[in-house]
């Protein structure tokens, strides 16, 4: 399944994979890359049908993301199985992973609903660009009343939502993986969406940030065409 799911009650595990090409593949002979590359497609089509994946290419951007797999579904297993069955199919025995980010979606604490910035992840059309990345914030952070935290969240939400056009998904990663959040814009203009950043970094909740890197760029692509870039 590619583009449609149920969402749980507790919220949905995602998980952004990120795959770097082994050279050897593109010395291979154009019929067995073909035969690789469909094997890859048909392992896709085959997943559990709760998850949902879109794909995206890194290709020209990162050195260390010639394809990147954003899924979503209600089960870390099933997530975790289809990987395993992908690294052993065609194309896929020659791909590395090199930056695995999850974690699950949860009702943000500074608000009352979800704004449309922030429910990007039911969304079925996608923007021309993804840009997702891990972060931590700093222990102080945490240690400073829910009050203070909040205004500072007030002040960063209004700039975001003066940027309605670029869509965000947050995940919650505490306890799981190195960091404590995983963030996902989808935008159809990087240099607008470098505006945001830029503005967003001004504000005072950017003092408690502790990290925030690796960032991953990558444009969305058909699965077919993200292969074939690959070579």
């Amino acid at each position: 399944m590619t583009e449609q799911t149920e969402r749980s009650s507790a919220g949905y595990f995602a998980h952004f994979l990120c795959l770097r090409a082994d050279p050897l593949w593109r010395r291979l002979a154009e019929e067995e890359r073909t035969q690789g590359r469909q094997a890859f497609v048909k392992a896709v089509e085959e997943a559990d049908p709760d998850i949902v994946t879109t794909i995206y290419s890194g290709v020209g951007f990162r050195t260390d993301a010639d394809l990147v797999l954003w899924r979503r579904g209600e089960s870390p297993r099933a997530m975790q199985e289809m990987t395993a069955r992908l690294l052993q199919t065609g194309i896929g025995t020659y791909l590395q992973p090199t930056h695995s980010l999850f974690g699950f979606t949860r009702p943000s604490t500074y608000t009352r609903r979800p704004t449309a910035q922030e429910q990007a992840i039911d969304e079925d059309r996608h923007g021309e660009y993804l840009v997702v990345y891990p972060f931590t914030k700093t222990i102080d952070w945490h240690l400073m009343s829910k009050e203070a935290r909040q205004g500072m969240m007030n002040e960063h939400m209004r700039i975001g939502h003066s940027y309605a056009d670029v869509s965000q998904t947050l995940l919650y990663a505490t306890g799981l993986t190195d960091a404590e959040f995983i963030v996902a814009y989808e935008t159809d203009d990087l240099a607008r969406f470098q505006s945001l950043v830029i503005d967003l970094r001004a504000t005072e909740a950017r003092r408690y940030t502790l990290r925030d890197t690796p960032v991953i760029t990558a444009t969305h692509q058909p699965l077919g065409t993200a292969l074939a870039m690959i070579g």
